[in-house]
Formats: C-alpha cells, sequence, structure tokens
C-alpha cells in the first residue's frame, strides 16, 4: 500500500508541476489531486521540498540500476537527459523555483555518474594513469552538465536532440584522442 500511495503522490504532484510553478502548488493540491488525506501525504514525505528530492534520488537510483554500461558520451547525454525532456514543463518549474539547488544537485549526480559508466564501458582497456582518468572524467562530467543547464537556462526551447546530434558530428574522436594522448603520455 505505502508504494501505491507514495507513487500516486508522486504522479499527482509531476502532474500539478507540468501545470503550474512549483510556489503555487500545496500538500493540500496533491491530496487533492490523488484523493488522499494530509495525513497519509506527511506519513510519506515530511513537505513539498522533501517530495522533490525523492524523486530525484529515485530517478537517480533508477539511472544506475538501468544503466550498468553506456558505450558512447552521446548516450551518457541522452540518458541525463530523459527524465527532463519527459517531464519537460514540470522540469522548468523547479528549476525556476528556490529549489534550483536541488536540481542541480541531482543533475550533477546524474552526469557524474553516466561518464563514470561510460568511460568504464569503452575505454576499460586503455591504460591510463588515475590523475588522468579523474581529469578526463570530470571534464566530461562538466560538459554534459553545462549542455544541458544551458538549455535550461534558455527554457528548452530549442530541440536539445538536434542541436546534441551536431555537436557529436563535430566532436567525433574527440574522446579517443584525449585518451591516445594519454596513453603516449604514459610511455615516454
Amino acid at each position: 500500500m505505502a508504494n501505491f500511495t507514495e507513487r500516486a503522490i508522486k504522479e499527482a504532484f509531476l502532474g500539478l508541476l507540468g501545470e503550474r510553478p512549483l510556489n503555487k502548488i500545496t500538500v493540500k493540491d496533491i491530496t487533492d489531486q490523488c484523493g488522499i488525506n494530509r495525513n497519509s501525504f506527511y506519513y510519506h514525505f515530511q513537505d513539498i521540498p522533501s517530495l522533490i528530492q525523492d524523486i530525484f534520488t529515485s530517478e537517480v537510483n533508477r539511472i544506475i540500476e538501468e544503466y550498468p554500461s553506456i558505450d558512447s558520451f552521446e548516450n551518457c547525454i541522452e540518458v541525463s537527459t530523459e527524465m527532463l525532456i519527459k517531464n519537460r514543463r514540470a522540469i522548468l518549474h523547479i528549476y525556476n523555483s528556490v529549489n534550483r539547488g536541488m536540481f542541480e544537485q541531482y543533475f550533477w549526480q546524474v552526469c557524474e555518474h553516466t561518464v563514470k559508466v561510460y568511460l568504464k564501458t569503452a575505454f576499460s582497456d586503455e591504460k591510463i594513469s588515475d590523475e588522468d582518468l579523474k581529469s578526463i572524467s570530470f571534464y566530461f562530467q562538466c560538459e554534459a552538465f553545462g549542455l544541458i543547464l544551458g538549455w535550461l537556462q534558455t527554457g528548452m526551447k530549442d530541440d536539445i536532440k538536434v542541436t546534441l546530434k551536431r555537436l557529436f558530428e563535430l566532436r567525433k574522436g574527440f574522446t579517443e584522442q584525449m585518451f591516445l594522448r594519454c596513453t603516449k603520455a604514459q610511455t615516454t
């Protein structure tokens, strides 16, 4: 029963968030939407920010579980943007609220996970130093994070998939070149 109620609360909240800004949603709105009483809401969540945190944590855990391997940087970005595209209005309402920091923290974790899995999957045979691997990982994490935050900053107006497709065509071979430079540095 608890999972059903939690899921109903989350779905009601995301539905409302798709319709109006975060500061216009109350616990009463959520409980009315899913047909439960306020006590049921407070049994599962302390307040709306804790509900948001739970949604983000669940999404990070789902991504970690669902994607044990990622074979390209393009897939990193695709995985990272799935939920954003699916819940476009809700994400913009959270991004443009006082909870932006919580969203950025969640998204940083998503970028970190997808980049680490990608590098481990695609370059596990490469012999590079731990320091170089850490630097490359941080670079790609920042790149993914920055691309998406830039898109959010513009109100998610452009079709991010079209923009990213062209960007990935332009940067083809970039990652391989970075790893090649690292392996050459190891041998000299």
